[in-house]
């Protein structure tokens, strides 16, 4: 399968650069994935379209404000650090620009010294490991000196932090936000909890790669970056249960799917779990533990295009995007939402 077939012109006032000032006034699509056909609604209408016993997976993890500005100290040169990974206590796998000004030994100031890294080691493609030395939580000086490392197809300055963050992160550990559960509210959550669905939560940290674009020609020779994931005991049994009294589970964001399918192709169901996952979900996939997901529009050629027509067919989900351009919808991480379902929604109290 060639990558040129997940292609779609995209004109690019269409990538929202801002979010919503309300996160439920945002646009739903709704997606059936058994017939293609589309409706047009607004994200706080989505309980319409879920049913009493159905199971909502979301992803918890928390941005960390991963992006530092700094200096060398040796030179004065202005240098920026983009965390990936905790290898150990004080030590990260990192990003840095430009990397070669920074060897093993050189030391970076952030914050006028509230912060500084030594490198003391060297990585491919511009990686470098660093010691962090700081007084204090390590946690409270980033998030005073740190800031959000929004994807590179953002051009605009986040005013608040928090509207990179779901409304219930919770786990410190990724490098970019779960972005299909910015659309909820505690209000939202509460709900939907009222009308009898499930509410469940899995950590899956998300790296830098996500936003890596497919460089090869065939599907089947592109490699994923490796995630780090948690699924609980509680999550576990919640769907197992929801699985034996026919509600469906649909998770919430292409991340929640990786997760819950990593587990479920391992032990042939969901189970408590932890671990790295590289599963990369593309037509032809088989799956055994969704039945519908909430997601984003993503880019064209992404692995996360192919991941949704997967489960609702390439055809009518490339429609379904021709639709979302002519229509306007917003795309990527602040942009609006879709909902793939097999059309059974509840809409007792659908107003259209």
């Amino acid at each position: 399968m060639k990558v040129e077939d997940f292609d779609f012109n995209l004109p690019e006032e269409l990538i929202a650069q801002t979010p919503l000032k309300e996160r439920t006034k945002s646009r739903l699509m709704v997606l059936d994935k058994h017939t293609g056909s589309v409706t047009h609604e607004t994200f706080q209408n989505v309980t319409n379209y879920l049913q009493p016993g159905d199971l909502l997976v979301l992803n918890d993890t928390k941005v960390l404000p991963a992006r530092l500005h700094g200096i060398k100290e040796e030179t004065g040169a202005n240098i920026e650090v983009l965390l990936l990974k905790q290898d150990e206590t004080d030590v990260w796998e990192t990003l840095v620009k430009p990397a070669k000004r920074i060897k093993e030994g050189s030391v970076i100031s952030f914050g006028e010294g509230k912060l500084k890294a030594v490198c003391i080691g060297e990585k491919e493609q511009g990686g470098r490991l660093l010691r962090f030395e700081y007084e204090g939580i390590f946690y409270e000086v980033l998030d005073e000196l740190g800031e959000m490392p929004l994807p590179p197809y953002i051009k605009e300055q986040l005013e608040e932090k928090d509207r990179y963050q779901t409304v219930y992160a919770k786990e410190r550990g990724s490098a970019a936000a779960p972005t299909a559960g910015l659309h909820f509210t505690q209000p939202l959550l509460a709900e939907l909890k009222e009308k009898g669905i499930r509410i469940e939560f899995i950590t899956l940290h998300v790296g830098l790669g996500t936003f890596r674009p497919v460089s090869v020609d065939s599907i089947e020779d592109h490699d994923m970056h490796a995630e780090y994931y948690t699924i609980s005991a509680g999550t576990a049994e919640a769907i197992r249960e929801t699985k034996k009294t026919g509600g469906r589970v649909i998770a919430v964001g292409t991340t929640s799917v990786r997760t819950l399918e990593t587990a479920a192709r391992e032990f042939g169901e969901v189970k408590q779990s932890s671990g790295w996952t590289d599963i990369f979900i593309y037509p032809g996939f088989e799956f055994r533990a969704i039945d519908g997901m909430i997601t984003n529009f993503h880019l064209p050629k992404s692995t996360l295009i192919m991941l949704i027509s997967a489960l609702a067919g390439q055809q009518p989900v490339l429609a379904a995007y021709e639709e979302a351009v002519k229509e306007k919808y917003r795309f990527f991480s602040f942009g609006d939402a879709m909902l793939i379902i097999d059309g059974k929604g509840d809409k007792t109290n659908d107003s259209h």
